[in-house]
């Protein structure tokens, strides 16, 4: 299942690999894509991505951050150069995907089964949907506090709760689930981990209308859902443990990517946007206000990349620090808010008339209205702002920990 493209055999010098990679964009990154993909049916928002998907497997390029065995094996140097140099060209986003290759093949790599593994890796490669079914109503930022219930029943597991907030489950095969095996132990402890079929009966998705329009956002009820023991990862009541691996698949590479599509595609249409001439004919980069909080914004961004880049090369080399991922997802997320927030105040009126994007893009997609919006969920989802300031004090630069109450 490796790729036949450039990933397929290790590329030693990275001037050549980025040659090669800049071609195969030139060639096969469709230009049109933003336009084609704005104001279209959700069945060809996912044929796109299933087809895109496909086109960047073919070149080894889907899933580098795999297994060789498994379709990657790519070295990291590359993979930085990969995400660039689709950055600089505005290739599509993987974000249907997105769950699949990343939360998905990290859970069953480092805790599934090998039958596992055979059973899905190769689906996921195949355009397998995955889900995450984690959040529900009175657990999200406390995790720990889910309700959701999985009572063993002979060789299977009867389900019944309701998860909140999962990406995409609308059109998912799958679904990665963290259900309450032991009532009665600590909160932590009695948390189990299942790969759901999410055609299985008693399943019923609701899409949630997002104020951006979109409803890429889905609750997800369960009532007597039968889970097989064969769909379990890892031991009963030890899916807490196996929930980090998952969590764990947002830092580094991830990270990486959306910082370098931000820098990229989200600065160029900042540009545009500062040069565009208004009623009257003047340039909003005329005024030197904007110009200079344009330069500190390019400052800032430059220092994300860089960032991302250490944290990537320090994972590799195993020597990140307990705080590293935390401190790229809050400067991450708060600089996307500040500069969508920044391309909505120079965009001025017309901006907000604009809702209107492409299906296939982040939150850099230059309707600046919807941008700034959905950049708010940015701060929320992986740990709000304020747990990961607490995760960097605790953890970064070891102050006392918070008094817990007792419960």
């Amino acid at each position: 299942m490796t790729g036949s493209g450039a990933a397929a055999g290790a590329v030693r010098d990275l001037d050549e690999f980025r040659a090669a990679v800049r071609q195969w964009c030139r060639e096969h990154a469709p230009a049109d894509w933003r336009r084609a993909q704005t104001d279209v049916p959700e069945e060809e928002f996912v044929a796109f991505q299933k087809a895109w998907f496909q086109e960047l497997r073919r070149a080894g390029f889907a899933v580098p951050h795999w297994p060789r065995e498994w379709g990657g094996g790519m070295p990291v140097a590359e993979q930085i150069v990969l995400h660039q140099e689709l950055a600089v060209h505005d290739a599509p986003r993987l974000v249907l995907a997105f769950v699949a290759i990343h939360h998905a093949a990290a859970t069953l790599l480092a805790a599934g089964s090998d039958e596992q593994r055979r059973r899905h890796l190769p689906a996921i490669l195949d355009g397998e949907i995955w889900a995450q079914g984690f959040s529900e109503p009175g657990a999200g930022s406390d995790l720990a506090a889910l309700r959701t219930t999985a009572r063993r029943r002979g060789d299977a597991y009867i389900v019944d709760g309701q998860k909140v907030w999962a990406s995409g489950a609308a059109h998912a095969d799958r679904c990665l689930l963290l259900a309450r095996t032991d009532p009665d132990a600590p909160k932590r402890d009695g948390i189990s981990y299942f790969l759901l079929d999410m055609s299985a009966p008693g399943i019923d998705v609701r899409p949630i209308r997002q104020a951006t329009g979109e409803s890429h956002f889905c609750e997800i009820f369960l009532e007597g859902v039968v889970v097989p023991e064969s769909d379990l990862v890892g031991r009963e009541n030890d899916g807490w443990r196996t929930a980090q691996e998952t969590l764990g698949a947002e830092r580094g590479m991830t990270m990486l990517e959306l910082a370098e599509r931000l820098g990229n595609a989200g600065f160029r249409w900042l540009v545009e946007t500062c040069t565009r001439r208004g009623p009257t004919g003047a340039r909003p980069l005329d005024d030197s206000l904007v110009a200079d909080r344009l330069a500190a914004l390019e400052t800032e961004l430059t220092g994300l990349r860089a960032l991302c880049r250490d944290l990537v090369e320090r994972h590799d080399a195993g020597t990140a620090r307990p705080a590293d991922a935390s401190i790229v997802k809050l400067y991450y997320s708060e600089l996307l808010q500040r500069t969508t927030d920044f391309g909505a105040e120079v965009a001025g009126p017309a901006a907000h008339a604009e809702l209107r994007k492409p299906l296939s893009s982040g939150w850099e997609s230059g309707a600046w209205a919807l941008d700034f919006i959905g950049s708010w969920e940015w701060t929320i989802p992986g740990g709000t702002s304020e747990i990961q300031r607490t995760i960097i004090g605790e953890r970064g630069l070891g102050l006392p920990r918070e008094p817990r109450t007792a419960r």
